[in-house]
């Protein structure tokens, strides 16, 4: 979801007791400890940053929408992949989140945090043991320790940072070295509130897009890509492809949604 001043972290509905909070990079030579997390280059243009949209993400999101995104399908392949990915007892920081977090039901995680924009959507969201609201297009610096979480999860919402050397250099601060960062998405967005980059991109350039997001912060490990598509798209959409199918699939009236996940560690993967 769309991710108001940071506020202070809260108790979802569903909480349990707090728990106290608890660190190969992608170049081919260890980054050193001075300079791991620090930002490398710029990787959008302002052009690549504005939106459709001038309103503010907080005014655009101002009422909880308590719907899924994507496909069941999709979100299928999501819970799959956490659940390969995720170890049991791990905190888990659901970074953009909603009212659902697609973690795998069966897995008992030590603590999720959620950040997103609106707090009553967060309030709804089980998983959640507790909750903050911050805009990260307005301010970057997330209000959690360093070296604190295992996980980092971004679900169909990285269309939206502007900022995103900023917001990526702060996910690898607040990982634990070995720490995971899964981002996920697909071609449905609110296309007046993505990003110009991500609007006037095809699926490839999204991909390579979200790679160099990681690329560009010193010490996260070279990333990982995840596809799953439909079998048109798979085919190079020589199965009955056609214009009304590509605006289809834009406007999420596609009967399956394409897979895509880019995923990085913090310093090194862990065996």
């Amino acid at each position: 979801m769309l991710c108001a001043p940071p506020q202070t972290l809260r108790p979802s509905p569903r909480t349990r007791p707090h728990l106290p909070l608890p660190p190969r990079c992608s170049g081919s030579t260890p980054s050193s400890p001075s300079s791991a997390g620090s930002i490398r280059r710029q990787v959008l243009q302002p052009e690549g940053r504005a939106k459709l949209d001038p309103r503010s993400d907080r005014d655009f999101y101002a009422f909880p929408r308590l719907v899924k995104h994507v496909d069941d399908g999709f979100l299928a392949t999501l819970t799959d992949l956490y659940r390969e990915r995720l170890r049991p007892e791990s905190d888990v920081l659901d970074l953009m989140s909603s009212w659902v977090s697609h973690l795998p039901p069966e897995v008992r995680f030590r603590r999720v945090v959620g950040h997103g924009l609106n707090a009553q959507e967060l309030a709804k969201n089980p998983r959640l043991d507790y909750f903050f609201v911050n805009d990260l297009n307005k301010e970057q610096r997330l209000e959690l320790e360093s070296a604190s979480f295992d996980a980092v999860l971004c679900t169909v919402s990285v269309q939206y940072l502007q900022s995103p050397e900023k917001v990526f250099a702060e996910i690898y601060r607040v990982l634990k070295p070995g720490g995971v960062c899964i981002v996920s998405f697909s071609n449905r967005m609110f296309y007046e509130k993505a990003i110009g980059a991500w609007r006037e991109g095809s699926a490839y350039s999204r991909v390579q897009l979200v790679t160099q997001y990681f690329q560009c912060v010193e010490g996260f490990t070279q990333p990982e890509v995840v596809r799953r598509l439909p079998p048109s798209d798979a085919a190079g959409g020589k199965s009955g492809s056609s214009l009304l199918e590509a605006l289809m699939r834009l406007f999420g009236q596609a009967n399956s949604d394409p897979f895509y996940a880019v995923i990085s560690y913090r310093n090194f993967k862990p065996i």
